[in-house]
């Protein structure tokens, strides 16, 4: 950034202040400035337009706004979280704007819009958000419009740890481009530490866009404190993963018998910082600590065995368990080492990384580190999010969650999971952890509380409704509640079983079936009993019944939504397209809402 001149020494301020607005404008981007003159401007044009010797001052005609379409897909709400921040910022930067969600936009609607902002997360294994599905399909199809005279951007959000990192956002700006839209700006790809890099690639975006040039000097910015569109911006909770609380943990409780495959542990924390709040459906984010051991042995594949504030550092702030295609390459290029470049070649990193971490990389390739070149390898320490498990209007003060242990062995070497044993070894009743709120409008309880719900989950998938029904008790709702609820043992593994017991003997829950799937010679799961209860699923459905599906994405999730669309089409003569379209038809709706992982 080149360096601007100083106020002059005259102006009329004393030393204090010329010195904090020299160092203000320094640290400022033209677009700043060019908001900041019009804002001052337009202040005094609504206080009269005076100056010290009360002459009128003109103002300067206000220059058209610049039409913005901001479009999103997200999984966890990040995408959707910068979307409504480029919002706010180029409503400052003279830029009409609106936010959609491609869930709700058909693409057909592109070839209308001027300028477009794609902020876009990748799901899975390269593939798009579950609601931006649709969307992303007809993008790509041979059906999708001319998009000649569009100027667009795109921002793509991923995790390193997954082959096909960003995927989804490529291939949206290269299919942009493909049919006639002008790219304005290089499109970013990042990892889970993003909010530095997205905030500056979206102001120096929304500069492109409106630029401050295009102006004179005297242009009054609009100023307009309401939002600009019919988009609904969510709230913002006010502890972030950049600005977390405090929480005790007051309760661990692990919910499997002794004979059980299983360990979950119920968490509870307690939680005295002012404004915590959360819904029903939203996800509690923790900032966990890896396992000290790990760390250690990190630190000992390079030779820095010992170093015990490096370790600490480790422990508390860097990402060990990921062993990515960026890290290798990294590690490569630090050592000199053929050998390791070698498993970036054709198939080898997929054979190699499969199911190994960091330290299996450092011990299989030693190389002598010093303590700056082994953290300048490593990512930070990325939160979890777990679905909340209580409502807050039950517990004031509280979150509770569902936290199954995750523990494996692969290549000699013990493995577990950073948050979930976190919780299973590492803390205690009394310890203090940090927390943060994400949440989820896409996975809420109907406004109408009438309404009837449906709720299909299997193993930690039932945490989010536990908290639905605690606050359906408390805010009086009266519809009625169904959970379908699948795990291995009735005996071991049934959690929260005395809570649903005493849930429907007081009619807070109308109907539970469950499938244990371990209980009998042939599997039965979730998606067997939906089936075997679909007629009346269907009679619920006419009611006007929301469906909930929480849990994992690949198993059981999947088999579900197979299962709804046959339920669906069987009145339809079984066509399963119709009833494929039936359950789109409920997504737009509100009335289908899936949280999975």
């Amino acid at each position: 950034m080149a360096t601007l001149p100083p106020l002059p020494k005259n102006a009329p301020f004393n030393a204090e202040d010329l010195a904090f607005l020299n160092q203000l404008v320094q640290r400022s981007t033209p677009l700043q400035r060019s908001w900041l003159s019009g804002f001052l401007a337009g202040l005094d044009a609504a206080q009269g337009g005076t100056v010290a010797g009360g002459a009128a001052q003109p103002i300067a005609a206000q220059r058209p706004r610049v039409p913005l379409t901001i479009l999103y897909g997200s999984e966890s709400g990040n995408a959707e979280a910068l979307a409504f921040k480029a919002k706010k910022l180029a409503a400052k930067a003279n830029c009409d704007a609106k936010v959609v969600d491609m869930g709700d936009i058909d693409v057909g609607a592109l070839s209308k819009a001027k300028n477009l902002v794609v902020y876009v997360s990748t799901w899975g294994e390269g593939d798009p958000p579950q609601r931006a599905a649709d969307f992303y399909n007809e993008l790509m199809s041979d059906a999708a419009p001319r998009l000649e005279g569009l100027r667009y951007a795109v921002l793509s959000l991923g995790d390193t740890a997954y082959v096909n990192f960003c995927e989804t956002g490529k291939k949206i700006d290269a299919r942009l481009e493909a049919l006639g839209a002008v790219r304005i700006a290089d499109r970013v790809d990042l990892d889970l530490d993003y909010a530095k890099a997205a905030s500056s690639w979206t102001d120096a975006l929304l500069e492109k866009f409106s630029p401050a040039d295009a102006a004179p000097s005297t242009t009054v910015v609009h100023v307009d404190f309401k939002p600009i569109g019919g988009d609904e911006e969510p709230p913002e909770p006010l502890y972030t993963a950049e600005t977390p609380c405090e929480a005790e943990v007051s309760a661990l409780v692990n919910l499997n018998g002794t004979g059980s495959t299983r360990e979950t542990w119920h968490v509870e924390l307690a939680v005295d910082a002012d404004g915590f709040a959360y819904e029903p459906g939203a996800a509690i984010g923790i900032l966990p600590e890896n396992d000290p051991a790990l760390a250690a042995d990190v630190a000992r594949a390079v030779g820095l065995d010992g170093d015990a504030s490096l370790v600490l550092k480790i422990t508390r702030g860097y990402d060990v368990t990921t062993l990515s295609r960026a890290t290798v390459d990294a590690y490569a290029k630090l050592t000199g080492r053929k050998d390791v470049a070698k498993l970036l070649e054709a198939d080898a990193f997929a054979a190699f990384s499969s199911d190994r971490q960091l330290v299996d990389l450092l011990e299989a390739y030693p190389e002598k580190l010093t303590a700056d070149q082994l953290l300048g390898l490593l990512r930070p320490l990325p939160g979890r999010l777990y679905s909340v498990a209580s409502s807050i209007r039950a517990h004031p003060g509280e979150a509770h969650l569902l936290v199954g242990a995750v523990r494996w062995e692969s290549h000699g070497r013990k493995r577990a999971g950073v948050a979930s044993t976190y919780f299973a070894d590492r803390r205690k009743v009394g310890d203090r952890v940090r927390v943060y709120v994400k949440p989820n409008r896409h996975f809420a309880l109907p406004a109408d509380g009438s309404r009837p719900i449906i709720m299909i989950g299997a193993g930690t998938g039932v945490a989010p409704y536990r908290g639905f029904i605690e606050d359906r008790i408390e805010t009086g709702a009266d519809g009625k509640s169904w959970l379908f609820f699948g795990e291995r043992n009735f005996t071991n593994d049934f959690l929260y079983q005395l809570e649903w017991q005493d849930h429907l003997a007081a009619g807070a829950l109308s109907r539970i079936d469950v499938a244990f799937s371990r209980d009998q010679p042939e599997k039965i799961y979730v998606q067997h009993r939906i089936w075997q209860q679909r007629e009346d699923l269907r009679a619920w459905l006419e009611e006007g019944a929301h469906i909930y599906v929480c849990g994992d994405e690949k198993g059981m999730a999947k088999d579900v939504d197979n299962t709804l669309v046959k339920i669906l089409a069987e009145p339809l003569k079984g066509d399963e397209e119709a009833g494929r379209v039936k359950l789109k038809e409920l997504t737009k709706a509100g009335r289908y809402q899936r949280d999975v992982y």
